[in-house]
């Protein structure tokens, strides 16, 4: 039995399939494109007599805030989109491998363990600092469920969410120093 010939499709959609899960994963993944990588190089530039904390903290303030005008026009349509907001925040995990790699680098880390637990807790941190970011103030209900929300209009100062956030990390990045 001979195996059905192939015949080559036409439609983009099995491509895009491919890469991402949805439209909004594309969408978001155009805004956020490498902004890990840059979190890293960026973290990495640092000298090495800067503490860790303040090299990743600044790095990640950096990249989630200092965005040229197609992104910022892009970030105001994930902001009010409950999908695109979702997926949006869903792409904090993305940070967890190159910041993996640089802080086991920077901690002369070979198992990268405790690197490992540092980046996660960033990418759980810039999490929470983007929930509250984008949370609504009011209808108590809507604040428990960011999902649910239609329009948002993000409150408050992001690099001071995002401080705020990574702030407690500092005594583990500092103790991980210390080894």
């Amino acid at each position: 039995m001979q195996p059905a010939p192939r015949v080559r499709s036409t439609d983009a959609r099995p491509a895009y399939n491919n890469y991402f899960v949805s439209r909004e994963q594309a969408i978001v993944s155009a805004v956020t494109a490498d902004r890990e990588a840059r979190i890293a190089a960026a973290v990495a530039a640092w000298p090495s007599g800067v503490r860790l904390a303040d090299a990743v903290t600044e790095a990640v303030v950096e990249q989630y805030t200092n965005t040229g005008e197609r992104e910022h026009k892009a970030l105001l349509l994930i902001t009010t989109t409950t999908a695109l907001r979702k997926a949006f925040l869903d792409t904090t995990a993305g940070i967890e491998p190159p910041l993996t790699a640089v802080i086991a680098e920077r901690l002369d880390d070979p198992g990268a363990h405790t690197a490992r637990v540092l980046a996660a807790s960033v990418a759980a941190a810039v999490r929470i600092a983007l929930e509250d970011w984008l949370r609504p103030s009011g209808n108590a209900e809507a604040v428990r469920n960011l999902d649910a929300v239609g329009l948002v209009v993000p409150s408050g100062s992001l690099p001071d969410r995002l401080r705020a956030a990574l702030s407690p990390l500092a005594p583990a990045f500092d103790a991980a120093e210390r080894r």
